[in-house]
């Protein structure tokens, strides 16, 4: 919009480039991105814990520098020609251009304080984070190598999506695959540390995601099976309210920890001491 200035001239007026702020889904106010981005994606006034991806993620929780991936050469493919409102095929296609990721998992050895650990992070940005037999066969390998060379185990689960109804039984059957591994991993002594963020639902909550030696959540993470919504269509109960939060299963005894962001570098690190890893 344009103003006349006292001196008869036009004058534009500057307008806020787009992207500059961002409204805080947890109290709604109008915050600086940048602000929020150096806080690790987390709202400066509320504490809300913004997405973040699998590989910042890495970034925020490994030491500079000492990331290694494993397993990337693993594609996915489309067994059974599926097809909803468009084929699964191109559905992939998509989400890799559009993601960066050649599918949800992201998995690799790297230092955390300067202990090396066996890490793996699922990104809800690519199909819902959902567990295909890419993500099932990476995490599956990931947990192997890391009970071959006696490492801890971190996975940083942000799966809404649970199992890919896109490859049918293929994708339900890594469920039990990578939580056999992890059965092996516990028999050799390892220390797994599940780390369960916004949302952990599904086929992903149900496995591997709720088998860890330690479960630590994000503040307000939505964790569970099914969502709200369906229990309640399914059950025909009102439900407490919250209670697929991190604060309501903490006080239930499902996770053991409630870590901020901020913190989860450090805690980690702790834990990994005060197990003799």
């Amino acid at each position: 919009m344009d103003s006349v200035s006292t001196n008869g001239r036009v004058a534009r007026k500057r307008e806020i480039p787009a992207g500059i702020f961002i409204k805080c889904p947890g109290c709604s106010d109008t915050i600086y991105r940048k602000e929020a981005e150096r806080l690790s994606n987390v709202c400066p006034k509320c504490q809300y814990h913004f997405y973040v991806s699998a590989r910042d993620r890495m970034s925020q929780v490994l030491d500079e520098g000492t990331f290694e991936p494993w397993d990337e050469d693993i594609f996915p493919t489309d067994p059974l020609q599926f097809q909803d409102k468009k084929r699964y095929a191109e559905r992939l296609t998509d989400e890799q251009a559009r993601t960066g990721l050649t599918d949800a998992a992201l998995t690799g050895t790297g230092m955390i304080r300067a202990r090396r650990v066996a890490i793996g992070v699922t990104d809800s940005a690519f199909i819902m984070g959902s567990m295909g037999s890419v993500v099932g066969e990476r995490l599956a390998r990931l947990v192997e190598r890391a009970t071959a060379q006696s490492l801890p185990l971190i996975i940083i689960s942000g799966s809404g999506g649970g199992a890919r109804m896109h490859e049918g039984i293929l994708s339900l059957m890594q469920m039990a695959k990578v939580s056999s591994a992890l059965a092996r991993y516990h028999r050799a002594g390892g220390l797994y540390i599940s780390v369960l963020t916004n949302p952990t639902m599904g086929g992903v909550a149900a496995s591997f995601a709720s088998l860890g030696d330690l479960v630590f959540a994000e503040p307000k993470a939505l964790i569970g099976f099914a969502g709200p919504r369906t229990i309640k269509a399914t059950i025909k109960i009102e439900l407490p309210a919250g209670f697929q939060t991190s604060e309501f299963l903490l006080e239930h005894g499902y996770i053991d920890r409630i870590v901020e962001r901020s913190r989860l570098k450090s805690e980690i690190a702790r834990a990994i001491d005060y197990c003799g890893k």
